[in-house]
């Protein structure tokens, strides 16, 4: 077809109407514009005459369905298939061919050699067509939702992938992507909880650190038949926290000898058993304020959480708290005792009476040896976080009086175990720390905070060596084998030697301790953060909150305050000019609980 002024070209994918005719055809595009193309550049779809490129109007209704059975299975041209179907051929029904040519449904070819699809092919492309124009409304009607702040039990299937961000499982999301949102765990949370998929006060932690959120579900074996020491006519006292599930040690007084029981856990977990791989692989029971997820089966507990029937097995560290407060007459046995359980506020009213007094006096005898030995003074507030029926029950924690006995109990057990365990070249794994670079005895929650921040990270090692903020020569975690893997291990080479077996090789010991270290390190991070979450959400149905916050660091911009009642560390901009251990009354000025923090301010 020649070209001439006034006729329809195609340019690109757009219509065009040819202007002028020379070396270069000048054509007018949509929106009026000219441009100076090649004729390489333009197909021609009609002679004309188009005079404006609004001219291009509806052709009207057309006898698609006919033209196509007609020529089904020939070949045709642009002009024969618009007079076909719209019985003439005028500009707008050679674009409107020209449309239906390139929608590819019933046609295919060029302007000059147009073929009919065969019905099939027909038929599964607007099958196609149909479920892709479905999906794209359905996508669109998904968006628009989001962008209003709801769902509907539809879009959950979508939102997974938002999920899955959130939880850190993934680091990409099409859909804070399209609602250019950043891909963030925290954009994920926020628009997840802005929707409804999570409830306002969703903790995401657990799933976010990727630690098991439920029990084991193992066997268990019963009990072995075994020769143990009975101890059951001494009076033994297992001493925790209120609503405590998993109470694994308990103390008594033989004389001048105290006993340290603890839970003979490794009687029913071997090494390299179901249950050992599991434990090690968890590394910690977690304990969150929903709930505590047990490194190992409830029914372990139930056979062995001392106290919890009326005699109960345990591995008992024996020994006598001199003078001077150090360890003598050191002795581990596989016992049965029979264990009192009491609170710390139970133990607190008596511990003026026998034996309580008694195994006071040797605690502060103990304490003070380590204190001598350079123990970090450290009594930073610290609380207990727990949801009772829906609501957050936040409680300080009091390391003194009874609290204070039973951990010096327990670190008196921990040296004994460490000692034992030298004095017969036993490998087990030790709590070790170095010194900080300058020893100091703080006084005030500023200084302790500063030489908190001075302290060098523990480190478990299978060779024995000083823990610094405890203030001993060698120190092995070995009271608490039914919350924690190490303590597990050092209680299964204790077991093996005891019996005469081969205890595990010291590459063992190593390699079964990095394992549970890593486990443990999730648990305490999911912890940590849990707790925060909770705190924060706390602040959130407290609005009104007033409370007392300590300046415990000063700051160019912002100054560091703790916040008792909570343990919560905070920034503030303080308009005056703020010393250390200065106490200020707060109020909170904002809550985000998606970046784990919050503000507040100063109330005249």
């Amino acid at each position: 077809m020649p070209l001439a002024a006034d006729s329809l070209v195609l340019y690109k994918i757009h219509p065009a109407r040819v202007v002028s005719v020379g070396e270069k055809i000048e054509i007018e595009v949509p929106g009026g514009q000219t441009k100076r193309v090649r004729p390489k550049d333009i197909t021609p779809l009609h002679p004309g005459p188009l005079r404006r490129l609004a001219d291009l109007g509806e052709p009207g209704t057309g006898n698609l369905e006919d033209a196509w059975e007609l020529l089904e299975g020939a070949e045709t041209n642009l002009k024969e298939l618009a007079e076909l179907i719209y019985d003439d051929f005028t500009p707008t029904s050679a674009w409107a061919v020209w449309q239906l040519l390139a929608e590819g449904l019933y046609f295919q070819g060029t302007a000059e050699a147009i073929l009919p699809r065969p019905r099939e092919a027909i038929e599964q492309d607007r099958a196609e067509r149909e479920a892709k124009a479905r999906a794209e409304q359905e996508w669109a009607g998904f968006m628009e939702r989001l962008g209003q702040g709801r769902m509907i039990d539809e879009d959950r299937p979508r939102l997974a992938e938002v999920e899955r961000l959130a939880n850190q499982q993934s680091e990409h999301s099409r859909i804070l992507k399209a609602l250019d949102l950043p891909e963030t765990p925290q954009a994920a949370h926020r628009l997840l909880t802005r929707v409804g998929y999570w409830t306002a006060e969703h903790n995401p932690y657990p799933a976010r650190s990727n630690v098991a959120v439920g029990d084991p579900d193992l066997a268990v074996p019963p009990l072995p038949d075994e020769d143990r020491l009975d101890l059951t006519h001494l009076p033994a006292f297992a001493i925790d926290d209120e609503g405590n599930q998993d109470p694994d040690d308990a103390v008594s007084l033989d004389g001048e000898r105290i006993w340290v029981h603890v839970a003979d856990v490794a009687v029913l977990v071997a090494p390299d058993g179901e249950l050992d791989r599991e434990a090690r692989a968890r590394g910690a029971n977690l304990y969150l304020p929903e709930g505590v997820v047990n490194m190992l089966p409830a029914a372990v507990t139930e056979q062995l959480g001392l106290g919890l029937q009326a005699t109960s097995p345990a591995l008992s560290f024996g020994f006598r708290c001199d003078e001077d407060g150090s360890l003598a007459d050191i002795d581990i046995r596989p016992t049965l005792i029979r264990a009192e359980r009491l609170t710390y506020a139970e133990a607190e009213t008596r511990l003026v009476d026998a034996p309580f007094a008694a195994l006071d006096a040797a605690a502060q005898r103990f304490r003070a040896r380590r204190e001598a030995q350079g123990a970090a003074g450290i009594d930073l507030p610290e609380v207990s976080i727990r949801i009772q029926d829906g609501e957050i029950v936040i409680r300080p924690i009091d390391r003194h009086g009874s609290r204070a006995m039973v951990t010096d109990l327990m670190l008196m057990a921990g040296e004994a175990a460490a000692r034992w365990c030298g004095e017969r070249g036993l490998v087990i794994p030790h709590a070790t720390q170095p010194s900080p670079d300058s020893i100091k005895h703080p006084e005030g929650m500023a200084a302790m905070y500063a030489y908190r921040r001075q302290f060098k990270p523990s480190r478990t090692t299978i060779e024995p060596a000083p823990h610094f903020g405890l203030g001993l020569d060698a120190y092995a975690r070995a009271t608490s084998p039914l919350r924690r893997y190490a303590d597990l291990l050092v209680h299964q080479q204790i077991r093996a030697t005891l019996a005469g077996r081969e205890p595990l090789t010291a590459e063992q010991v190593s390699t079964r301790a990095g394992e549970a270290d890593q486990g443990g390190i999730a648990v305490r991070r999911t912890e940590r953060q849990s707790n925060q979450h909770w705190k924060l959400v706390y602040l959130m149905r407290h609005k009104d909150w007033r409370g007392e916050g300590v300046v415990v660091e000063l700051g160019e911009r912002k100054d560091t305050l703790l916040i008792p009642e909570l343990a919560f560390e905070t920034k503030l901009r303080a308009k005056q000019e703020l010393s250390l251990d200065q106490h200020l009354r707060l109020g909170i000025a904002e809550v985000d609980l998606y970046d784990l923090d919050a503000r507040f301010r100063v109330l005249g």
